[in-house]
């Protein structure tokens, strides 16, 4: 793209393991960080000579760029001890880049070391690539695979918590107490087995899983919820899923049980609203007063909060937390968007419940793409 006498270019660096926005963009996973640039429609990487070869083979980018080629170049001028940053501002150079467009997270020494070879620097806030906000079919296709794989795993630990029993108090299985760690190598093991890469899987008991975000530990409690919020990645290919299930074993109170059928309607409340069009926030809102509705008030309570107190969903896809966001901004649903719905309770003394789903938004509604059950009592 040519502007005011120069070239614009979207620049990465960064490790494609990781930062999923270069892996969107090349396709190639590396542990290591590398360049990456694209001008117009034509994208460009340097990889060192370790990955020149298998970046070849399995980007799909239409340039690899040896990184030796500009090191020796640049020892040749006087460099001292070259390096990606000088390799990325030489091969922007030598293009005719004089405007970059970066991520928001992008080096901070990389952008000074453009800014000072004449090359504008712009961050730019997610999404970085529009493109990904809406899946395609294939996509799609990965995602839904995921989210099998996962409902495979999160069954496995529900069944550990079937085959317990009651005791004093506690959850006991084949003699011993059972813990939340026992049921959460469970479900990374069969994750593992399915090709899927677990991330701090949440298996939350109790008071712990009054904290949305506490992955559990210890022995689980009879007659308490248990949370199994599960967000694996697929090694094949790079895509999440996100799936959480309540269970609970023991005696059940008439309240815990009414917790339970709120989450739950609210959640199917949230998968019907969702169509092209819909309003993130309109949604989330007409969860919030389904609670209220039920008795179920959000709030905080000696200065902690309780009720309904995070996001309604989020987008999934390559990231596990991706726009657009179901929550308190306006941001509108468009067709082919893979989103999360996953609304949940929280309160001492009577535990977290949290039920969630992957969805992709169709022209005529919601397609959910997880088959995985609800079951509350087990």
């Amino acid at each position: 793209m040519k502007r005011n006498g120069g070239r614009e270019a979207h620049v990465i660096l960064a490790a494609s393991a990781r930062d999923m926005d270069l892996f969107y963009a090349t396709g190639f996973r590396a542990p290591d960080p590398f360049p990456f640039f694209q001008i117009g429609g034509r994208r460009y990487l340097i990889a060192s000579d370790l990955e020149v070869g298998r970046a070849r083979e399995q980007s799909h980018v239409h340039h690899v760029l040896p990184l030796s080629r500009f090191l020796k170049r640049l020892k040749r001028r006087g460099a001292v001890r070259p390096g990606l940053t000088e390799a990325l501002v030489e091969a922007l150079r030598e293009r005719g880049v004089t405007r970059a467009r970066v991520p928001h997270d992008f080096p901070v020494w990389t952008a000074d070391r453009m800014r000072r070879a004449g090359i504008s620097v712009k961050p730019v806030l997610p999404p970085f690539w529009p493109a990904r906000v809406r899946k395609t079919e294939e996509e799609i296709r990965a995602v839904r695979d995921a989210a099998e794989r996962t409902g495979r795993a999160i069954q496995e630990g529900i069944d550990l918590i079937r085959r317990s029993k009651p005791v004093r108090g506690r959850l006991r299985l084949d003699g011993r107490v059972l813990t939340s760690e026992e049921v959460r190598a469970a479900v990374d093991g069969t994750l593992r087995d399915l090709g899927m890469e677990p991330q701090d899987t949440i298996v939350a008991g109790g008071e712990q899983a009054v904290d949305p975000h506490h992955t559990g530990s210890g022995p689980l409690r009879a007659g308490m919820p248990v949370i199994l919020d599960v967000f694996p990645r697929s090694t094949r290919t790079g895509f999440h899923a996100d799936i959480t299930r309540t269970v609970i074993r023991g005696r059940v109170t008439r309240r815990l049980r009414a917790m339970w059928e709120a989450v739950r309607d609210a959640q199917a409340l949230g998968v019907d609203m969702i169509r092209p069009g819909a309003n993130g926030r309109e949604i989330h809102e007409a969860i919030q007063a389904l609670f209220r509705d039920r008795g179920f008030e959000t709030g905080p309570v000696d200065g902690k909060m309780q009720g309904f107190f995070h996001g309604t969903g989020h987008g999934l896809g390559l990231d596990v937390h991706e726009p657009p966001r179901l929550s308190t901004a306006d941001e509108i649903l468009e067709e082919g968007m893979v989103v999360t719905v996953e609304p949940g309770l929280y309160y001492p003394r009577l535990g977290g419940i949290r039920i969630e789903d992957d969805v992709v938004v169709r022209k005529d509604g919601a397609e959910n793409l997880v088959s995985l059950g609800k079951v509350f009592e087990v």
